[in-house]
């Protein structure tokens, strides 16, 4: 293990586990490896028996329903937080949702309330998160987010996605600038396409995954593995003067035009 990337008892919120495949648990299996605390969530009822498998066997301390459009559900994640830790050093903001119908359509003609959901969801939960945080972290933190290139250029069947993923980023640069006097660091990681199951929900995302893996000069596929290293880079001391920064883990595919 790189001994710059120390999180040893750093406490970090891990919002985002699904599944063995999800991007969170890598970051999750990452943030355990450098020896931090991690306390996880679970969106529902139905979706606790996918995640509590992951939880237990990566050892995570505890674990909290939140769904981010529940009235209180934030208000009561973090008084959790209070009471088991007394603080915070960082969290990792890693969902996104948009309806079906709006996500598979065009954009020109996605519903207002399909649109509102998907922002409210994928983007201001992360803020809101922020605002939460923000109190138990006295000493700096790290506020960590997860987008897709498809903000800054145009993938096809990305549709909705795409401006929501955009507004992400510019709230992370925003943050940054806001919370960087207290020595709260914002950045989001922009991993390339990786068989998440919410990447299941994309059209024809296996066309995306073959396009990725022939454009990228490494001709590597992303695994949830290679977004954890990054993730527990960026919530370590080591990354301290880092911050406002969308940061690709897509095998150079970024740079290919």
């Amino acid at each position: 293990m790189n001994p710059l990337v120390n999180l040893n008892g750093k406490r970090g919120l891990v919002v985002g586990i699904a599944n063995e495949q999800s991007i969170a648990t890598g970051c999750t299996q990452a943030f355990r490896q450098a020896g931090a605390r991690i306390g996880a969530t679970y969106l529902n009822d139905k979706a606790r028996p996918f995640v509590e498998p992951v939880t237990d066997r990566l050892g995570v301390e505890w674990i909290e329903p939140c769904d981010v459009q529940e009235a209180g559900a934030l208000e009561s994640l973090f008084a959790k937080i209070e009471r088991e830790w007394g603080g915070l050093d960082f969290l990792l903001h890693s969902i996104a949702f948009a309806p079906k119908e709006d996500l598979h359509g065009r954009l020109v003609d996605s519903s207002a309330n399909g649109f509102a959901k998907a922002m409210d969801i994928s983007c201001h939960s992360f803020l809101r998160m922020a605002r939460f945080a923000e109190p138990l972290m006295p000493n700096g933190g790290s506020l960590m987010c997860v987008t897709f290139y498809g903000s800054e250029r145009v993938v096809d069947h990305y549709n909705l996605m795409g401006p929501v993923k955009a507004a992400l980023e510019s709230a992370t640069r925003y943050l940054a600038a806001e919370l960087g006097a207290k020595d709260i660091r914002a950045n989001a990681i922009s991993p390339g396409p990786i068989a998440t199951r919410a990447a299941g929900g994309l059209d024809q995302f296996d066309r995306i995954l073959a396009q990725a893996a022939e454009q990228a000069p490494e001709k590597e596929p992303i695994s949830i593995t290679d977004v954890g290293a990054l993730a527990a880079f960026l919530a370590s001391d080591a990354a301290r003067r880092i911050t406002g920064t969308i940061i690709p883990v897509d095998a150079g595919q970024h740079i290919i035009a």
